[in-house]
């Protein structure tokens, strides 16, 4: 179950919940499969700081271990604030794709607030520690992590702000913060190259959002989808998997990125079926192909989801061969 639930977001029964280990609960409950995102966001950070020749272990392993602490709480808090709020109630569509325990009475609220206090109480204690060796700088960026573990679900998803926050957080935030607690040095080059990668996982958000646009805008979620509409969040989508890789390709133009770099092309394999995706408005009804029928009703973010996927893979080996050439 450990490792399917950090391939997938399993569907389970509440037998099948109840015979599992804390371990297992805890992935599930923090849908760890997206953690993967946060991981590569930490190990390009680590990546780059190598480059520079400035890289330091342990205060790498405990940004990892902060930042994917602290995404999982966000997934935590996310489940408990829209519970709370009723948006999860009447089969909505956070139920249908994967087990929401507090809706689904898999766990209490006391023993969900419980797994999101100690889980952000892991972030906190790896953070503070980065902050005591980095300074003002490094607090300042805690203090803004925190605020977008605390309010990301609301209200910023609520006035359209979730994407955006997506986008920020997931490239200057993780990449060009992480950059600094493990150098003790801004770059700015580096919170490019961030921005660039944060691309990725803001598609994934940006096609949760247009999958469940319908219902959000029943329960008065204004995400941007709502606001946009489906054709035109597709076409920004769309662009935003170009500017992945054009990005890439401007980064290495400037040479700020070595030529090897351009490994990442590699992932355009994994982009043809995003696109054929994209280009199409959402079906009413499960779609005939695998692995689209088994994921619905994902359908947008999906594609997305496996393009970021390997997107970020390819990015983090193109920072290898970077370090090897070297």
């Amino acid at each position: 179950m450990w490792i399917q639930a950090l391939r997938v977001i399993p569907r389970i029964s509440r037998e099948e919940w109840q015979r599992l280990d804390i371990i297992s609960r805890w992935l599930i409950s923090t849908r760890a499969a997206v953690l993967i995102m946060t991981f590569t966001s930490a190990g390009i950070a680590g990546l780059l700081a190598a480059h520079a020749g400035k890289f330091d272990l342990l205060r790498w392993f405990l940004l990892t271990i902060g930042l994917i602490f602290a995404h999982a709480t966000n997934n935590l808090l996310n489940d408990y604030t829209d519970y709370a709020r009723g948006v999860d109630a009447n089969n909505y569509f956070r139920t249908q794709y994967g087990p929401q325990p507090l809706e689904q009475g898999l766990m209490t609220k006391r023993e969900h607030l419980t797994y999101a206090a100690v889980t952000g109480l892991i972030a906190l204690a790896a953070g503070a520690y980065l902050v005591a060796v980095n300074g003002p700088l490094a607090l300042g960026l805690l203090l803004i992590g925190a605020f977008f573990v605390l309010f990301y679900t609301y209200p910023l998803k609520y006035v359209g702000l979730g994407e955006l926050a997506v986008l920020l957080v997931w490239g200057p935030l993780m990449i060009g913060g992480g950059y600094y607690v493990i150098t003790g040095q801004w770059d700015w080059n580096v919170a490019l190259a961030g921005l660039v990668y944060a691309l990725g996982p803001t598609t994934v958000i940006f096609g949760k959002h247009i999958d469940k646009r319908a219902e959000d805008a029943a329960k008065g979620i204004r995400t941007l989808p709502v606001i946009l509409g489906e054709t035109a969040s597709r076409y920004v989508v769309l662009a935003m998997m170009a500017l992945e890789y054009l990005g890439v390709i401007a980064l290495v133009l400037m040479g700020y990125f070595s030529p090897v770099m351009l490994v990442v092309l590699g992932a355009l394999y994994w982009l043809r079926p995003a696109l054929t995706v994209y280009r199409r408005p959402r079906p009413s009804e499960p779609p005939r192909e695998e692995p689209a029928r088994s994921a619905w009703p994902l359908y947008f973010v999906a594609a997305s989801f496996y393009q970021s996927r390997a997107y970020g893979l390819f990015f983090m080996l193109g920072l290898i061969l970077q370090l090897i050439v070297r």
